[in-house]
């Protein structure tokens, strides 16, 4: 019972529902990236290489074995680098995007925190722990001058 309890607190907090929407958003955010990377930046740097395609690059480390038929036995054993730079190339953007996120999140953090800008509204919390320092470096200045 205790279990469930924590749950619910945990819940009700928006922990879980900011995580969930961070899922969310980030599986869509992969789709975008993974569109940008694949229908945007590959072709023109296809084109600049003569037609090649990058996905289909690799080093064959040993052929597939075919019967007469047309069938295969075993199949190819081959080391794909050219899926490996798309995948590197989503990772990339993706990095710089998120850093770039992430930059202008604290920006606005640390905007919003600094209780003498008057142009954002500082959360509560910041502004009573402003008040309670200065109230403290008044009954300081106030002790150091009866000495």
């Amino acid at each position: 019972m205790k279990l469930f309890k924590e749950f619910k607190e945990f819940a009700v907090k928006g922990n879980m529902m900011d995580m969930a929407i961070g899922i969310i958003i980030g599986a869509s955010f992969n789709k975008v990236i993974d569109v940008l990377v694949k229908k945007v930046l590959l072709p023109p740097l296809s084109l600049m290489t003569d037609g090649v395609n990058m996905n289909s690059k690799r080093i064959i480390l040993k052929d597939a074995v075919i019967d007469s038929s047309g069938t295969t036995l075993k199949d190819e054993v081959a080391i794909g680098y050219g899926a490996f730079g798309e995948a590197f190339l989503d990772f990339i953007i993706i990095g710089f995007t998120v850093f770039i996120v992430v930059k202008f999140m604290n920006r606005l953090r640390n905007k919003s925190q600094d209780t003498k800008d008057e142009t954002v509204a500082t959360p509560k919390d910041i502004e009573l722990l402003s008040k309670l320092t200065n109230l403290m470096e008044e009954q300081n200045a106030l002790l150091k001058f009866k000495k």
